[in-house]
């Protein structure tokens, strides 16, 4: 499948700490996949590049300093299209990655690798940048979830930049507790990217466990848009009854949806 590009060892100090009682943090031994334009000290940071094939940053990004004081294991750098500027990560510059569900399938791009990384059960979670879909899109053709936070609220700093205005660290997981438990442990203000919101982080984990919180229709007097055009002619059924699916959801949690038109697909179609 190819979706890893680096795999280090790290557990063995996990169990050090275990050993000598120490605090080993709240994801201790959870299997962590890093997109490779995020930077971890001494671990290459190509971009998926030839140019940066000897770049070994001095420095953790924020989001991977943040997950090994949480315990976590960086237990590789994944794959992705050059510089993220691409949808397939067929455009790296080292290797091709396969969808692990069909492998002459592409995974989507350009977090490519992290997706299809944690679809193929290679690490729980991972991280992925995301500029116009590329968290979101990949995790729609592995299967996995794929959550692109606020901008803002994850710091960017030791990403790669691609479009910096536009540039947001996401998470990749197996189910929404996993992307919510990942989003709680990276998310935060950070001095050293000036974009970093000071807005407090909500307890975003505390919502997955409670079966009242869900019961309490938590979402009553939200207005929810949705595209007419993803759920009209010429869109295939199965997408159609997986959008209509979740409108049900939505619904149920308590919030109003409402169909609105994009007047630029209207032209397309």
């Amino acid at each position: 499948m190819k979706g890893m590009l680096l795999l280090p060892t790290q557990a063995d100090e996990i169990d050090k700490k275990l050993e000598r009682n120490e605090n080993v943090g709240p994801l201790a031994g959870v299997l962590v996949g890093v997109k490779d334009n995020i930077c971890a000290k001494d671990m290459a940071c190509t971009a998926g590049s030839k140019i940066l094939e000897n770049y070994r940053p001095a420095y953790d990004a924020s989001v991977v300093r943040k997950l090994r004081e949480c315990g976590a294991i960086i237990v590789g750098k994944t794959n992705l299209d050059e510089f993220g500027m691409g949808s397939t990560t067929e455009g790296s510059a080292y290797q091709v990655t396969a969808n692990p569900w069909d492998l002459e399938c592409v995974p989507g791009g350009s977090s490519g690798g992290s997706a299809a990384a944690v679809s193929a059960r290679q690490c729980v979670v991972s991280l992925g940048s995301d500029t116009g879909g590329s968290v979101r899109q990949p995790a729609s053709f592995c299967g996995v979830v794929g959550l692109k936070p606020t901008y803002g609220r994850v710091s960017r700093y030791g990403l790669v930049a691609y479009a910096s205005s536009l540039d947001v660290i996401g998470c990749f997981g197996t189910t929404v507790v996993d992307a919510g438990i990942l989003l709680q442990a990276i998310s935060g203000h950070d001095k050293l990217d000036a974009t970093s919101s000071k807005r407090d982080v909500n307890d975003f984990t505390s919502q997955f466990i409670s079966k009242d919180y869900f019961e309490s229709q938590p979402l009553k007097g939200l207005r929810v848009g949705v595209i007419s055009e993803t759920i009209g002619d010429g869109v295939d059924k199965e997408v159609v009854s997986s959008i209509r699916g979740a409108i049900s959801h939505l619904e149920e949690l308590g919030s109003t949806v409402t169909e609105v038109i994009i007047l630029s697909l209207c032209i397309l179609n």
